[in-house]
């Protein structure tokens, strides 16, 4: 029996035509579907893996590919379901319309997997971190959804788009309502990118938030901070514009982190230098030119004042102004002190816990364990070399100095005290 013969012979049983019919185009769309993806996309993944030895899932365009190639059974669907006689034009009506239906879908995914890699290729560039793109792509992404939902519903309904899009504009209002926030981090996103408020990798302290750490990720409607406490605080993006935050991105751009610490110095040892301890001190090399530069100072003021006969009435040096002259000087001798920064070393007012003496410059390595480590050295070289200047810290009476304190007679308790 030949094809003409057969045909003749399924024209008499229509129902059997159209189901033998239908089951041989389901055939030849699962075939044009094992095709593409196991010759077509197999021969591109192998091109792939030439182009990009590493191999990296997040910038090869397989996912988008992928999807594409789901629309060739739904066309073959849609071209061949009208080619079967004696089916209702119902069917064949339906069949086109969903068939076209999932063909937007297929086409908006791949779009949105294109965007995807496009995102992973970008982030590869320096300047990602500068300028990041995140938060528009997911506008473009809502765009395109939304786009795709008007197409696949007109197809659906068999009615032309322009007829969903004309009745939008009475949704309008409704619509702002629902995607509120989307605008807002639409605007909150453009401003923070136009005005170079908030990079990736930039550590920023947000209080109200508990946030504070490095940024990690800036999308649409967040912006992701890994504290470094390694917890993630997820952010409004809004809230970055409507709340103030503070960025500390200038401060490894400047060169130098600042110290800003004082020691509390016991104001009763301080005193008037003695020819012993004038001489003690004269043994430090950095305290040098300090006594050569005093000495003439104080020579010359007293030269131009005839009462200075008694030492009450002459300028002498004392051991807390030669101490902040030693600071000074250390700190200026300091490899890991940026001398191109402010350095100053002051005295604060007094207060009940002592006078503060207040070191305020800024180290060279920015890095945390760094300047934490240099931070620490200095402190711990000038609270250990204090007593050569006599003076003392401040420091309340703890429990260890009652316990001196009430196991002396009363008397010898009494001449620990400091006297006025």
């Amino acid at each position: 029996m030949d094809l003409s013969q057969l045909n003749v012979w399924l024209a008499q049983y229509p129902r059997s035509y159209a189901l033998s019919g239908l089951m041989g185009l389901f055939l030849l769309a699962w075939l044009a579907n094992w095709l593409t993806r196991h010759i077509l996309l197999r021969g591109l993944r192998r091109l792939v893996k030439v182009a990009l030895p590493h191999d990296d899932p997040e910038i090869t365009p397989l996912p988008v590919t992928s999807r594409l190639a789901n629309i060739v059974p739904a066309l073959v669907l849609s071209l061949g379901i009208g080619l079967i006689p004696d089916l209702p034009t119902a069917w064949v009506t339906v069949v086109r319309n969903v068939c076209g239906a999932f063909i937007v879908l297929t086409i908006a995914m791949a779009l949105g997997a294109g965007l995807n890699l496009a995102i992973a290729l970008y982030q590869r560039r320096p300047e990602s971190e500068q300028r990041p793109i995140k938060g528009y792509v997911q506008v473009l992404k809502i765009v395109i959804y939304a786009l795709a939902a008007i197409l696949i519903i007109a197809s659906l309904i068999d009615r032309s788009p322009l007829i969903l899009l004309s009745g939008l504009g009475a949704m309008a209002a409704v619509l702002m309502l629902i995607f509120q926030d989307t605008l807002l981090s639409l605007v909150a996103s453009v401003q923070l990118s136009s005005n170079d408020m908030v990079r990736l990798g930039d550590w920023i302290e947000v209080p109200p938030l508990n946030a504070d750490g490095e940024v990690v990720d800036i999308a649409l409607h967040t912006v992701k901070v890994l504290n470094w406490d390694k917890t993630i605080t997820t952010i409004p993006t809004k809230r970055l514009i409507t709340d103030s935050f503070k960025n500390w991105r200038s401060m490894p751009e400047s060169g130098g982190r600042r110290i800003k610490r004082s020691i509390p110095l016991d104001q009763q040892s301080i005193h008037f230098l003695s020819d012993a301890e004038r001489a003690h001190l004269a043994r430090f090399t950095l305290l040098q030119e300090y006594f050569v530069a005093k000495d003439a100072e104080l020579a010359t003021w007293n030269a131009h004042h005839p009462d200075v006969d008694e030492d009450i009435n002459r300028r002498r040096l004392t051991n807390i102004g030669t101490f902040r002259a030693y600071v000074l000087c250390y700190l200026r001798a300091h490899a890991e002190i940026n001398q191109d920064l402010t350095l100053i070393v002051r005295l604060l007012a007094p207060t009940a816990e002592g006078l503060p003496m207040e070191l305020y410059c800024f180290t060279r390595n920015t890095a945390w364990v760094a300047y934490e480590r240099i931070q620490s050295d200095i402190f711990d070289h000038l609270l250990a070399i204090l007593p050569e200047f006599g003076l003392r810290v401040f420091q309340s009476p703890a429990g260890a100095d009652m316990q001196i304190l009430g196991k002396q007679p009363c008397g010898a308790a009494l001449q620990r005290l400091p006297q006025d």
